[in-house]
């Protein structure tokens, strides 16, 4: 008979790679979805408005939904908003596959919204209550699994396409591993020795509301939300862009167009691998800083650089020198919010009204003065995060009165 210890890191165990599928999935789709923009495009006569508008509004409107839901998983029973979660996420991919023009297209990701904060945000919460003092290095873990999520989707859309199955073919299939990643998670909050959240009544919701406020008045916690919102400029700003960029602006074709976003996600890739035992020896903050650095030299040569070949080699390392930039940020912010995971995803979509209008200012600008002169946007992300980000004796986690 195996002992309680064993038992116990055998249920961690599988709670982590669950919570990791989760994220997996979700980058898979959010990879595929961002490769496959020129082709959406293309088949629903969609302009860069459109786009930034179906990129923009509803993440903004979701910014509102979300604090309940984060403040429920930290009050009620977590895994059934996950589990509901993940079934809507489930159909609205099927309704963005089904799409025939821009209002269906939104309809969906209106739908995605909300759901995929249920779905994923509280399982990220949860795979962070595991481990309550490594929060930088489990998140490390969490960006590595993003990351393999993000350099497969390309391929499976590539893969889809060459078999003729094309843009809406892939998502069919995400919805069903969707389904299926959902059965994953209900197995595992099923068994009794391996709890996901918590199980309360909701009876505490206001003083969870209370929580939330208390925390957005906190100069430290707004800190790393200001943080987190613009260092995503040179993350999923620039990787909601690129295939674009590289068409309309490089001039290439649509398969090269995914060939940059491959070169973008592979080395992204390698360089969260590498976080990982890194911030085993180093202060995370510390790296950050000369990362911030090497991005303000890097994504000038990408953009004035010419031709293909070079403007890939220093994509790669663009890509490269901004692994670690979310999970070291977003690791911070838990350490500041012990005992508050789901309030940490309240908050955090507080600080998302404001970065969920980036990619439509994105689009306006592109729309009004062409794509190569917008795309010059986004340095802004790392001269905001050279200046703010704290000293070493800033940045100790809070501890409640």
């Amino acid at each position: 008979m195996s002992s309680p210890m064993k038992r116990g890191s055998r249920s961690s165990m599988r709670l982590i790679v669950v919570m990791l599928a989760v994220e997996f999935l979700d980058e898979l789709i959010f990879g595929a979805r961002e490769a496959a923009w020129p082709l959406i495009r293309t088949d629903l006569s969609l302009t860069y408005g459109q786009i930034g508008l179906i990129l923009s509004v509803p993440m903004f409107v979701a910014n509102f939904i979300e604090p309940v839901i984060g403040i429920l998983g930290d009050v009620w029973r977590r895994h059934l908003l996950i589990l509901g979660g993940g079934l809507v996420v489930a159909a609205s991919l099927l309704l963005f596959a089904a799409g025939q023009n821009f209002a269906a297209m939104m309809a969906a990701t209106f739908l995605v919204g909300p759901a995929s904060g249920a779905f994923v945000n509280l399982s990220q919460a949860t795979l962070m209550d595991s481990e309550p003092t490594r929060h930088e290095q489990n998140m490390a873990r969490w960006a590595f699994a993003g990351s393999l999520g993000i350099v497969a989707g390309p391929l499976v859309l590539s893969a889809f396409v060459a078999v003729h199955l094309g843009w809406r073919g892939v998502f069919v299939f995400f919805a069903v591993l969707t389904m299926l990643t959902v059965g994953a998670v209900w197995w595992i909050a099923a068994r009794d020795d391996t709890p996901l959240g918590t199980d309360g009544n909701g009876s505490d919701f206001m003083n969870g509301l209370r929580s939330a406020y208390d925390a957005l008045r906190r100069r430290d916690v707004l800190r790393w939300l200001t943080l987190l919102q613009f260092s995503d400029l040179m993350l999923d700003g620039l990787h909601g862009y690129l295939a674009l960029y590289f068409v309309d602006v490089v001039g290439v074709d649509a398969v090269q167009g995914g060939l940059a976003v491959a070169v973008w996600t592979g080395v992204g890739l390698v360089g969260d691998f590498l976080m990982i035992p890194l911030l085993e020896r180093v202060r995370g903050l510390a790296y950050l800083r000369y990362s911030v650095l090497a991005e303000l030299i890097l994504f000038p040569i990408f953009l004035l650089v010419p031709g293909l070949m070079p403007k890939l080699v220093v994509l790669g390392l663009v890509g490269f020198f901004n692994a670690g930039w979310y999970s070291i940020l977003q690791g911070h912010l838990y350490s500041a919010m012990p005992g508050q995971s789901g309030t940490v995803m309240a908050v955090n979509n507080v600080g998302g009204l404001f970065g969920s209008l980036i990619p439509l200012l994105i689009g306006l600008a592109a729309g009004q003065f062409g794509l190569d002169v917008a795309i010059w946007l986004l340095i802004t992300g790392p001269i905001v995060l050279l200046v703010g980000l704290p000293s070493s004796s800033d940045a100790k986690p809070h501890v409640p009165e």
